[in-house]
């Protein structure tokens, strides 16, 4: 897709950052966050993912990969461990931060940060209205009614959603997808699957779905 669509002006996100119970979202689901657009770690700073750290980018056609040269460094230092499922669990970290990086691309296309993003597409697949009150909102993302106020705002101001008052409740209000909302989430959400139908293409459909049936195996385990 040439060009940007014009969303939400950029604008600093510390004041998004969530209470500490509540979880960071990405991409418009409860991923965690897989990184939020929320909270940023100095770099000297012990970050418990790091565990087994993993390049970015495609992964050599031929030959050992960054993860085989993991897998065996470990396995001549530590040949006692079971490293039997490492190397699967490093490929999905490893796959997990390209997916990110291209994901955040796209959002920056379309003038749009995580956090934004996030408040868009709970809009736009809440039903033919785009429309919902802050405690559902709030709920979708597993935010503080603080932290979506903030987001609410900078949306509002470049005109990508508006807030009225709840007729059935007027101490509230109902958040609303403008056209232009709706324009910016259809274009970032439609790239972003194109992207990711394409990188998928390499696996058949029975490939795809025996993955999702086996992650869906391994997240039901997680303890």
């Amino acid at each position: 897709m040439n060009g940007r669509t014009h969303g939400a002006a950029p604008a600093p996100h510390t004041d998004d950052v969530p209470d500490s119970g509540d979880a960071l979202t990405i991409g418009g689901a409860a991923v965690g966050a897989v990184a939020g657009d929320d909270m940023a770690t100095p770099d000297d700073e012990p970050q418990l993912t790091d565990f087994c750290l993993v390049p970015t980018g495609t992964a050599s056609e031929d030959g050992p990969d960054p993860v085989d040269e993991l897998i065996e460094g470990w396995r001549r230092e530590r040949p006692d461990i079971d490293l039997g499922a490492l190397s699967c669990f490093a490929r999905m970290k490893w796959l997990t931060k390209n997916l990110a990086t291209t994901g955040e691309q796209v959002l920056r296309r379309h003038g749009l940060n995580p956090g934004e993003f996030d408040v868009l597409a709970a809009l736009r697949r809440s039903g033919p209205l785009c429309t919902l009150i802050p405690s559902q909102l709030s709920a979708l993302l597993m935010m503080s009614r603080a932290g979506i106020t903030n987001r609410l705002d900078r949306l509002e101001a470049s005109g990508l959603v508006e807030r009225t008052l709840d007729p059935a409740d007027r101490r509230s209000f109902r958040i609303r997808l403008t056209d232009k909302g709706r324009a910016v989430i259809d274009a970032a959400i439609t790239e972003h699957a194109q992207i990711i139908n394409r990188f998928s293409a390499v696996l058949t459909a029975e490939q795809r779905a025996s993955l999702d049936d086996m992650l869906r195996t391994l997240l039901r385990a997680f303890p």
